[in-house]
């Protein structure tokens, strides 16, 4: 079988750089490479113990079936306990729905929304896989640059421009992968007052790593300052992060009853339902003891900052500090231009994780991935020991750069 036999859709796309970047590092450590390995997007913690009894009893006690398509009661329940608790938002069962990842989320919202032409705004740096999702719905994705010197956050000004009468959706993350911004009340009842103008617009607030703020910054949605836009909001979150989920892939949505009611629909002809055992964890992971995501953000507190100091030790690396998540976006210009001991010119910073790759056995991610260059994405979700190694390594590879 050749690709002429693929569809336009999937032709338009391109494996999730991210994922790619890992598999790669898999791929070396089976060949024998001695890989640090900074491009996980995820946790590097074990799930709390409460959520694997949890886990554990659902399947010794039969809960082993097909559930309700947008999620067991309880779990329903769980996820509106959970919003009222954590974010003061409030939302009924019928407002909510579970899928099999926050990613399957986003995939069944901009499918149930998009039509030809449609376009998605997406503001730069971006996680990775916003186009092409958009891409597969047959929508145009308007990629808004970002700027370092704001903290890489999109502006009412900006949002304004990019608006146009085939505007469907405009997606904001914060915290931010890959940059660790996060919106302050003032900058999102900025962007609200432009998305008041627009009610055609549909905002998708990403809040993933809502538990992973440091220092004075506070993890707030749009809904929080701005209620009349509750209705043509979506709220995407899920386990995977804060309560060191990945692998369990259970995430959900609140919003408009009508937009919850079309996902339901969707997974409903896609994967009937998430899976029981994820439910029954989720569960507890939502309603049971939120201790470990305290220990967790205090342990990231004390890894963000001691590879900020390292980098930033670093001749042509400069680093903005991130204010959530667990990733540093460091700028690599000073970089560009240099020369490699093998007399290779590093001009991207493509070019520049392909070298530290091969040089100094540290795998990163490019800006590029994420829609702007030049930079790097380091994730921090690693022990010290490892943060060191890979730290060193790094500087290493880059004094021999000349």
């Amino acid at each position: 079988m050749n690709t002429e036999l693929l569809s336009a859709r999937v032709l338009s796309i391109q494996p999730s750089p991210s994922m790619a970047a890992n598999a790669l590092v898999v791929e070396l450590r089976a060949q024998g490479r001695d890989i640090i390995n900074f491009t996980i997007g995820e946790p590097d913690f074990d799930t709390p113990e409460h959520i694997l009894q949890a886990a554990s009893s659902a399947m010794h006690n039969g809960d082993t079936h097909y559930t309700s398509t947008s999620g067991t009661p309880a779990l329903r329940q769980a996820i509106v306990r959970k919003l009222a608790r954590d974010n003061d938002l409030h939302y009924g069962l019928d407002e909510v729905v579970a899928g099999s990842g926050g990613k399957h989320i986003i995939y069944h919202a901009l499918a149930a929304t998009l039509n030809a032409g449609d376009e998605v705004i997406v503001h730069a740096p971006y996680w990775v896989s916003y186009p092409d999702i958009a891409r597969l719905n047959e929508a145009t994705p308007v990629i808004i640059p970002g700027d370092e010197s704001n903290g890489f956050k999109l502006t009412a000004e900006e949002l304004e421009r990019a608006i146009t009468p085939r505007s469907k959706w405009v997606i904001l993350n914060t915290p931010n992968n890959p940059s660790g911004a996060v919106y302050d009340r003032a900058e999102l009842l900025a962007l609200a007052a432009v998305l008041r103008r627009h009610p055609q617009l549909l905002v998708m607030s990403d809040e993933i790593y809502e538990h992973f703020v440091y220092e004075d910054a506070r993890h707030l949605s749009i809904v929080n300052v701005a209620e009349d836009l509750k209705a043509r909001t979506l709220i995407v979150n899920g386990a995977s992060k804060g309560y060191a989920m990945t692998g369990w892939r259970l995430g959900f949505a609140a919003g408009p009853r009508v937009l919850i009611a079309a996902i339901s629909k969707l997974i409903s002809q896609t994967t009937t339902c998430p899976s029981s055992i994820s439910q029954a964890a989720a569960v507890a992971a939502f309603a049971g003891d939120q201790t470990p995501i305290a220990e967790m953000r205090e342990v990231y507190t004390q890894r963000r900052q001691r590879m900020l100091e390292q980098l930033s030790d670093i001749k042509g690396l400069r680093c903005l500090p991130p204010q959530g998540a667990f990733y540093i976006y460091a700028n690599v210009s000073g970089l560009l231009g240099t020369v490699t001991p093998d007399g290779q010119r590093i001009e991207s910073d493509t070019e520049l994780v392909a070298y530290l790759l091969q040089e100094g056995n540290v795998a990163t991610v490019s800006g590029d991935a994420y829609g702007m260059s030049p930079y790097l994405r380091l994730s921090f979700a690693s022990s010290l020991e490892v943060i060191d190694e890979g730290c060193r390594r790094i500087a290493q590879a880059c004094q021999q750069l000349r």
